[in-house]
């Protein structure tokens, strides 16, 4: 690992934070972080806006802790039996950047310190840590190449102080590398998006006191003038929702809805305490009740269909940029292996999502999750197939009919088993010569090859042996006959055999010898 001469905290420190992919950062980057979103990071990367994590990061994580660290440390050091130094480093790559509470002079053990979490401490006591802590400390040992993390979390004091000893667990780097290089890929293509400030919901103005007094006839009331208002106040209300804000102002507005027609029906039953039948007022009454319920029942249907629209939306979209990029990872492999399922549940991650934001945040998330997965198994699959490729010679293709299961195999496995079916190919084509020159004639210099004439009838002549003598020649074996008959016509032995069985030998005999 590369030390850099920084003070943590410090301007040049913060600096050098946003060159690198940072440790405090992973957790975020995994989606793993409770306190910062995934796609909040990549805005602020994208946009060279670190102030605000990094105001985040100084208040959360120096400024409270650093009394406690420093209170802390003598325990650490009396733990491992060594003195510790703050350190900010980077790794050999130069990609990874980790800031160190603590590290050994051998650089072989480092230190994590948290302020005191009951929570936090359970995890510590199980000796289990989340995924909003054990990134940090996965990077951490990847870039100090550190054997272990002493993770404490304390208040400064021996008597609130739990510590567990963390060691890198197999799989967990090469995932956290992959998520950094996804990550870094869609830094490369962040489109920015217009940050939203926090919704509040609004609703339409107040509408005016309602005042009806009655003694057997309307004896004062502003009903005329109320119901103008209310006709404009409610006819004024939106009903194209598409933002957060339209969202939070339709869900605030349908309970201004029902505030309206708890009133009116207050001031209906005010006015029949008064008189037995005012007709007037109570058509009024009822009719702008009944406006103000309708408006709250459409917005209310309107909310609901809309935020399901959106989240579909986002789902199909995020499903669907999932395609896209598998069918680009096969296209990289010319039809000769195709990529394997690779699960994803964006609905699942979108469950008790609110907002629009936080619906697609989440979307974001699993989806850089399942690009990660592909992307590993995608580079196990192309060495697979680079291995194929080095190791079959032309014309052994057909040894490896399953190539599409071969290639999810490890890279050693894979090379054993071509060397297995190679070698017992081979073995076998060796035992098939073997039994094919069984078969051939042991024939003598001198011996004659096969000629074919033919007379000017219908009948052919017979097939002759050589040149003609009086010698007498010794009977050839069956297999020897077949055998010939096959390399003559340029057929297999089965066919020759099957030529024989068909022939009227008797038949055959009269014609040839008169």
């Amino acid at each position: 690992m590369k030390t850099h001469n920084v003070t943590q905290g410090s301007d040049q420190w913060h600096a050098l934070r946003a060159r690198y992919c940072t440790s405090s950062e992973a957790p975020v980057m995994m989606g793993a972080s409770s306190k910062v979103k995934r796609n909040e990071l990549l805005r602020m990367k994208a946009t060279g806006d670190e102030r605000e994590i990094s105001a985040w990061i100084q208040k959360n994580l120096f400024d409270k802790g650093h009394e406690l660290e420093a209170l802390a440390r003598p325990i650490a050091e009396e733990i491992i039996g060594q003195e510790l130094y703050p350190a900010t480093a980077t790794d050999d790559d130069g990609f990874l950047l980790a800031s160190f509470d603590g590290i050994t002079m051998l650089e072989d053990i480092s230190w994590e310190h948290k302020m005191w979490n009951e929570q936090l401490a359970e995890q510590v006591r199980g000796g289990e840590l989340g995924p909003e802590y054990y990134w940090q400390l996965e990077q951490q040992l990847a870039v100090s190449g550190a054997e272990q993390v002493i993770f404490m979390c304390s208040d400064g004091t021996r008597d609130r102080c739990v510590w567990m000893c963390y060691e890198p667990v197999p799989g967990r780097r090469e995932q956290l590398l992959a998520a950094w290089k996804q990550f870094e890929e869609d830094l490369a293509n962040y489109q920015p998006e217009e940050v939203q400030p926090e919704v509040v919901g609004r609703a339409p103005d107040t509408l005016p006191a309602l005042r009806i007094e009655v003694t057997g006839m309307v004896t004062q009331s502003n009903l005329i003038e109320f119901r103008r208002h209310a006709h404009r106040a409610i006819a004024a209300i939106n009903t194209e929702l598409n933002t957060d804000q339209d969202f939070a102002n339709a869900e605030k507005t349908v309970k201004w809805c029902s505030g309206v027609e708890s009133r009116l029906k207050a001031a209906k039953d005010h006015a029949l305490s008064q008189t037995s039948t005012i007709d007037e007022l109570f058509r009024t009454l009822d009719a702008i009740s009944e406006e103000a319920r309708t408006k709250r029942l459409e917005l209310n249907k309107l909310v609901k269909a809309r935020k399901q629209q959106i989240r579909d939306e986002i789902l199909m979209s995020a499903a669907g940029t999932m395609t896209k990029h598998i069918e680009a990872i096969n296209k990289s492999w010319r039809g000769m292996v195709r990529m394997p399922s690779i699960s994803t549940d964006f609905s699942g991650a979108m469950k008790g999502k609110k907002t629009v934001a936080s619906l697609k945040d989440a979307a974001d998330t699993e989806l850089a999750r399942a690009k990660i997965e592909a992307n590993q198994l995608a580079e196990k699959i192309s060495g697979n197939v680079a291995i194929l490729e080095q190791e079959v010679e032309p014309g052994l293709e057909s040894l490896f009919p399953d190539v599409q299961q071969l290639a999810l195999k490890e890279a050693d496995d894979l090379r054993n088993l071509i060397k297995l079916r190679i070698s017992e190919h081979l073995e076998a084509e060796k035992k098939r010569q073997a039994q094919q020159a069984e078969l051939q004639p042991q024939v003598a210099p001198e011996a004659p090859t096969i000629t074919e004439t033919w007379g000017t009838g219908n009948q052919p002549e017979p097939v002759r042996l050589g040149r003609s003598s009086n010698k007498a020649v010794d009977r050839p074996t069956s297999s020897q006959i077949i055998w010939l008959l096959a390399v003559n016509y340029k057929v297999s032995t089965a066919v020759v055999i099957d030529w024989l069985q068909q022939i009227d030998f008797e038949k055959l005999r009269k014609s040839l010898c008169g």
